[in-house]
């Protein structure tokens, strides 16, 4: 018979809540919207995450990065995992549902024992797009219906990995001109797909509509840190994404780091290794916290 020694505890319990309903979207079909939330067993108000998944605004499939996430929940975080619509939903579709999911961990925050003053949002590629454009537009009406319940949708912290924060430039230094086409992802979500008219129009066809559809947009001074991350190998949306969306926010005095992870692909299997990870965890742990302090500047991993 073999006797294994006493294990010291050294993360917490964590528990799964799956596919529980956060919205309806009565403009698309009556979709009900899900999310999956991992909940640490601990008696204190938790600080909470938010992750929206990438899929090219064709899909959102919350059930990924389950390394990232379920390292967050034994940090002593509640992690909800939000999915949001997609083409042909048109923008700005998926930010009204961004703003839902965060409403609604504010209105449950007692039942998911979660501090509803330190919610940060976190997502990939399209998904940090979509984070990006709630810690741009934190505490404020815009892209919700109930506009009392602004505040509710105060952003403690954003992290952004190789996301998009200007569909103007999302191709720039990039080979690869597909960015330029009607047909591209980014095209279809401002301008729609063509049913009864035309609507084959690139990107930059209509600027405004594309500087509409842009976190970079409503950066303001007063928000919250933000992490942004990219690698420098992403051949699908270029790394001057996350260094120009840096720039702006320093420029108003917002904290803001900008990473960049050598040699990383666009969803590479660099973003999944231990000291990735660690990284990120550590540095929403360290915003999260009461008393947290922010650092701003550029590295290189």
């Amino acid at each position: 018979m073999t006797v294994l020694p006493a294990v010291p505890l050294t993360v917490p319990l964590v528990d799964e809540t799956r596919d529980i309903t956060y919205e309806n979207a009565a403009d698309s079909n009556y979709r009900d919207l899900k999310m999956s939330l991992l909940i640490p067993r601990t008696p204190e108000p938790k600080p909470a995450v938010l992750y929206f998944p990438g899929g090219g605004f064709i899909e959102a499939e919350a059930h990924k990065l389950v390394q990232l996430r379920l390292a967050l929940a034994e940090r002593g975080m509640v992690v909800a995992a939000a999915e949001y619509r997609v083409i042909p939903d048109k923008f700005p579709a998926l930010v009204h549902d961004g703003k839902s999911a965060l409403l609604f961990l504010h209105q449950h925050a007692q039942e998911f024992g979660i501090d509803p003053r330190r919610i940060a949002v976190l997502g990939d590629s399209a998904g940090g797009y979509l984070a990006q454009f709630l810690g741009t537009t934190s505490g404020s009406a815009l892209f919700i219906a109930d506009k009392l319940a602004a505040a509710q949708t105060t952003v403690a912290a954003t992290v952004s990995l190789y996301g998009i924060s200007d569909l103007r430039n999302i191709g720039a230094g990039l080979v690869a001109p597909f960015h330029d086409t009607p047909t591209a992802t980014e095209a279809l979500l401002v301008n729609g797909v063509s049913l009864g008219s035309d609507q084959t129009n690139a990107i930059n066809a209509v600027p405004q509509l594309a500087a509409q559809a842009s976190p970079i947009s409503y950066v303001k001074s007063g928000l919250n840190p933000f992490l942004l991350m990219h690698g420098s190998a992403d051949d699908f949306v270029s790394p001057v994404q996350s260094l120009q969306m840096a720039t702006a926010l320093q420029e108003k005095g917002v904290a803001a780091e900008a990473v960049t992870l050598t040699g990383a692909g666009h969803g590479s299997a660099d973003w999944f290794q231990p000291s990735v990870i660690a990284y990120i965890t550590d540095w929403l742990a360290r915003q999260l916290r009461p008393e947290n302090t922010t650092s701003t500047g550029t590295m290189t991993l």
